[in-house]
C-alpha cells in the first residue's frame, strides 16, 4: 500500500498544481473574485492533503504494525479530497450544488470531516507506533 498512497499523493498534488494553474490563469476571467477564492481553497486542501498521503507512505515504513490505522487515515483524506475540494471545484464550475437529486452542500462538510478523521487516524497511528 506504500508505494500506491505514495503514487496517489504525487498525482493528487500534481493535479492541485494543474488545478491552481487553470484557476490563476483560465478562470479569473470567468468567474467572480468570491468563486476563485472558493476555487483556491479547495486547491490549497487538495494540496495539503496530497502531502497528507505522502506522510502516511512514510509512516507505514516506519510503523508497519500500524498499517491498518494507517490504511483508514489515506482513505479517509481521499475521500475529504473528493467530497470537499471536488465539491467545491463543481461549485465554481457549474455554480451550483446541485448534482441532480444530490445536494452537494452536504457532501462538503462530510470531506472536512474526513480529513480531521485522516489527520486522527494518522496521530493514533504515531502515538502507537
Amino acid at each position: 500500500m506504500v508505494s500506491k498512497f505514495f503514487s496517489l499523493g504525487a498525482i493528487l498534488a500534481g493535479l492541485a498544481v494543474a488545478t491552481g494553474a487553470f484557476g490563476a490563469h483560465g478562470l479569473e476571467k470567468m468567474v467572480s473574485a468570491e468563486s476563485l477564492v472558493t476555487w483556491e481553497k479547495a486547491v490549497r486542501y487538495q494540496f495539503y492533503h496530497a502531502l497528507a498521503l505522502f506522510i502516511v507512505s512514510w509512516a507505514l515504513v516506519q510503523y508497519p504494525e500500524q498499517a491498518q490505522t494507517l490504511t483508514k487515515a489515506a482513505w479517509a483524506v481521499i475521500i475529504g479530497i473528493i467530497f470537499f475540494s471536488g465539491s467545491l471545484y463543481f461549485l465554481v464550475l457549474t455554480g451550483s450544488l446541485k448534482l441532480g437529486p444530490i445536494n452537494l452542500a452536504y457532501i462538503t462538510p462530510l470531506g472536512g470531516v474526513a480529513f480531521v478523521l485522516g489527520w486522527f487516524w494518522i496521530a493514533v497511528a504515531a502515538w502507537r507506533g
